[in-house]
């Protein structure tokens, strides 16, 4: 972590960076997280959420939640809801969440799967970029009209060591497939979406809409579901125990 922000400093050419260390699969290190960056900063002009993983084995924290739901959402969504205060003082906050082209074999909303054997890490990696999307829009919703856009991102298929944490042959699997289909980014490729709508004028009162490629685009049928969304709403506050 302090390699890459000596990075960030050399790169920028500027002393203004920060860095604070957070497991976003634990609910209390996220929490705690959101209060030292409150205590730092009185505002907050971009807050993009770009972490995730995809675990084809079961796992459950030691807070009793599924890795993936917690990881690839909960985190997140505790994460926006704390900060959510200090992107309505910038008077035009931007939150982009990290999504991706999977959410389109979602089938629902992602579940805290408490028993190995009903575990299948591909749907519930599906159910989780889904979930992100459905945040997106609900959360656009409740900030109408409050200076906050909420947009969300496919950056594509981008050669990093997603995915490597399963063993060489899924993240070489991850890899051949997107290079096949003639779409694997370079990382920097890959941020090209998030900087354009973390930093261009011409979106920036765009909201709850879905991105691929640089452009809009639609996200799936499912994603749109109000019902779907307030469900998972309702279920994640209850899980994390955010004061909503």
């Amino acid at each position: 972590m302090a390699k890459t922000c000596r990075e960030l400093k050399n790169e920028s050419g500027s002393t203004k960076v920060e860095t604070y260390k957070c497991d976003l699969s634990l609910m209390r290190d996220v929490f705690a997280a959101a209060d030292r960056i409150k205590a730092d900063h009185g505002r907050i002009d971009v807050l993009i959420n770009n972490a995730g993983a995809r675990f084809l084995r079961h796992y459950l924290t030691v807070e009793g939640l599924e890795l993936t739901l917690a990881t690839n959402h909960l985190g997140h969504f505790v994460l926006t809801l704390s900060l959510v205060d200090r992107l309505k003082i910038s008077g035009h906050g931007r939150i982009i969440n990290v999504s991706s082209g999977a959410h389109f074999s979602g089938t629902g909303v992602i579940e805290n799967i408490l028993s190995a054997h009903l575990y299948d890490g591909r749907t519930q990696y599906a159910n989780s970029k889904l979930a992100n999307i459905l945040i997106t829009y609900a959360l656009s919703d409740r900030l109408k009209g409050q200076g906050i856009t909420v947009n969300a991102v496919d950056p594509g298929g981008v050669a990093t060591n997603f995915a490597r944490n399963n063993g060489w042959v899924h993240w070489l699997k991850h890899r051949v497939y997107y290079s096949y289909k003639g779409r694997l980014l370079t990382p920097q490729q890959g941020a090209e979406t998030l900087i354009f709508l973390a930093s261009s004028s011409s979106v920036s009162n765009v909201t709850s809409r879905y991105f691929e490629g640089g452009r809009e685009s639609r996200s799936s049928d499912l994603s749109y579901d109000q019902e779907t969304q307030q469900r998972l709403w309702a279920m994640s506050a209850k899980l994390s125990g955010i004061d909503q």
